[in-house]
């Protein structure tokens, strides 16, 4: 297996290729092979970016279908055929059967930008600076969304430039389950001497993915956003890899039964893997001026096209939705059991999650890191997050097959097992 070129030639920044060294040629649903000719199961989906998994026929046919007929593929944010199917089929299979009315700004391809669009909207909106975020956050790594992104890590790469324009909060447990969180937010809007600048917006994900599979209980996001209106501040729920189904519903948001101001969804919204991002915000709040945030790929049709295949193929009534919640309650169930093994046997662990967002959380990144290096030797792609990566995290594809699925749980009992000498 030749891998000196691209140790020699790419950045010292890689990662994956570090945790998983071997070279892949083909992909399929949940499977990677590499060019030696071995299968992997995949429950890492392109950190989610691959919900409906490695090449999907029916999504990859629209595509072909498309470049077969010389579709436009790059317009700017021109008027094209593909941007109106997109549109349409947006709004009719899944913003008005949830009753939301949103429109749609097409930002550039990726997540960072989506959410660069959506603070600087509410600073526009509201004419305030400040941006409520919570502890553990991950919303990307451009500057603007550096500053609401909590991981340590990430802020001190910025060569000494301080990241503005955000105030930390602790987010849902963080405190103990014991503490609701928002009392301290709610007691710092309410004290002119807090310290807090009266935020334009709050942004903030249902399950903190890069965190560690953190989840906000459906209370406490419902009192959020009653504390945002009742102090004229924009919410903003950060779905970039919560969306699309991860949790078992298109929004993440959808169980706490809430509507938020603005939205922003990339990763997995393409439907293939294909570079796409937007932002949708309610009418009144499309404040922009002509070209006042723009970008070069905020025409990418070709991810429109693949798009408007996926919710076709998976969003016209809720039989995907449920599936992936039954597949979430099998996850749930052998991560549970896994969690309480390793508690017998002296190492405290718990189970959390969201439908196929979910994780174990071993406490110990050293422990976790050899768990899912195990785990690769037998055959399973997984990664974790948190902190100090003290979570293994699965982000099957939503497309796996039983078989897969189990298969894939199978060796990551294996492994925990092996790790811990059993």
């Amino acid at each position: 297996m030749q891998t000196q070129s691209m140790e020699r030639m790419e950045s010292n920044v890689r990662t994956y290729s570090r945790s998983f060294p071997v070279v892949f040629t083909k992909a399929k649903n949940a499977r990677l092979t590499d060019e030696d000719g071995r299968e992997y199961i995949d429950f890492l989906a392109g950190a989610g970016t691959l919900n409906y998994g490695h090449n999907n026929d029916h999504i990859k046919q629209a595509m072909i279908d498309y470049l077969a007929t010389d579709g436009v593929i790059h317009g700017l944010d021109m008027w094209t055929a593909a941007k109106r199917d997109y549109l349409e089929t947006l709004e009719e299979l899944i913003l008005k059967p949830r009753g939301l009315d949103y429109k749609v700004h097409l930002p550039g391809p990726t997540g960072t930008n989506a959410v660069e669009a959506a603070i600087r909207l509410a600073r526009v909106v509201k004419g305030r600076h400040n941006i409520v975020t919570f502890t553990n956050g991950f919303h990307g790594v451009t500057m603007g969304a550096l500053a609401t992104t909590g991981n340590r890590k990430f802020r001190e790469a910025t060569g000494g430039i301080p990241t503005q324009g955000a105030s930390f909060l602790p987010y849902d447990g963080y405190l103990g389950e014991s503490t609701d969180t928002l009392d301290y937010f709610e007691k710092l809007l309410g004290d002119k001497s807090g310290g807090l600048d009266v935020p334009a917006g709050v942004i903030v994900e249902t399950v903190q993915g890069e965190g560690g599979i953190n989840v906000a209980g459906l209370e406490w996001l419902r009192r959020l956003e009653k504390i945002c209106h009742a102090n004229d501040i924009l919410l903003i729920v950060d779905d970039i890899q919560t969306g699309c189904g991860r949790t078992g519903k298109f929004f993440s948001f959808e169980h706490a039964d809430i509507k938020p101001d603005i939205v922003t969804n990339s990763k997995s919204l393409s439907g293939l893997g294909l570079p796409f991002a937007h932002v949708l915000m309610r009418p009144e709040l499309d404040k922009w001026k002509p070209g006042q945030y723009n970008g070069t790929f905020r025409g990418f049709n070709l991810a429109m096209v693949t798009a408007t295949a996926a919710m076709r193929k998976y969003w016209s009534n809720d039989t995907f939705e449920r599936d992936v919640q039954r597949k979430g309650r099998i996850v749930e169930e052998r991560f549970q059991k896994l969690a309480a093994l390793l508690s017998e046997n002296g190492m405290p662990a718990t189970e959390r999650g969201r439908g196929l967002m979910r994780g174990i959380d071993v406490v110990d990144g050293d422990l976790a890191d050899k768990i899912t290096a195990k785990a690769f030797e037998h055959g399973l792609i997984i990664e974790t997050s948190g902190q100090a990566g003290e979570v293994v995290k699965c982000l099957c594809p939503l497309t796996i097959t039983d078989e897969d699925l189990l298969e894939g749980l199978d060796i990551l009992e294996a492994s925990v097992k092996t790790v811990i000498g059993q």
